[in-house]
């Protein structure tokens, strides 16, 4: 089959998020590589779309930070370093922490159900092939923390980074340094959340980004 065909999009409606999110794919799955010109035309042909669905798509993109315009280049993948990554788990810590420790202390029984439920389906993404799937999974799970805490503001603006994190996460994933897995350390936070523990809840979320940023730490050092 030919490489271009998983991305050519046949339907017609909303095709900037289609193409947005196939491009979004893309990059975190490292089919395009940081530093990759992102040419329009080619673009067109692989996804079976207009330039200007293609413009639209890019600029989304910058505004998650995955794409960025070199004056001579144009748009290409942004580059993931050390620096900003460690930023995005800086902002990570203070806002999921908070989150899981409000979220232990407000949740009900509904609120229990969802977060055992959204922890189900991270496990079963896990043995999935499906990268995607499990991004979307891991995303449903803290969406469900940051709901029930009340964290609406918060939310946005984790939304606003999930590009990058999904960006990183790809990367952490990749890595077999690691002595707690991803699902084993939010296993860990729901089980606090469940146990309505706030501390517990908020260490474990910070457990786990400690881990994820060491390690992405590495990688990304280890590139320059």
């Amino acid at each position: 089959m030919d490489q271009t065909d998983d991305l050519r999009i046949n339907q017609a409606p909303t095709l900037r998020a289609l193409a947005v999110d196939r491009l979004r794919q893309a990059i975190i799955a490292g089919r395009f590589q940081g530093g990759d010109r992102l040419v329009e035309r080619t673009l067109c042909d692989q996804l079976g779309v207009s330039r200007s669905v293609v413009r639209e798509a890019i600029r989304y993109l910058e505004a998650e930070g995955l794409v960025e315009t070199a004056s001579r280049a144009g748009p290409v993948v942004a580059r993931l370093d050390w620096d900003q990554a460690a930023q995005v788990y800086a902002i990570r810590r203070l806002l999921e922490a908070d989150a899981a420790a409000a979220c232990a202390r407000a949740a009900g029984p509904a609120v229990k159900d969802q977060i055992t439920k959204a922890l189900t389906g991270i496990e079963a993404a896990v043995v999935s092939p499906d990268q995607p799937g499990l991004y979307a999974a891991t995303t449903e799970f803290y969406r469900v923390i940051f709901t029930a805490a009340g964290h609406d503001i918060a939310w946005e603006i984790v939304q606003r980074l999930n590009g990058r994190i999904s960006r990183l996460r790809a990367l952490t994933l990749a890595s077999s340094d690691r002595q707690v897995s991803g699902p084993a350390h939010m296993a860990r936070i729901a089980a606090a959340i469940v146990a309505g523990d706030p501390d517990a809840a908020a260490n474990a979320v910070r457990a786990h980004l400690d881990d994820a940023a060491e390690i992405a730490r590495k990688l990304l050092e280890g590139q320059g």
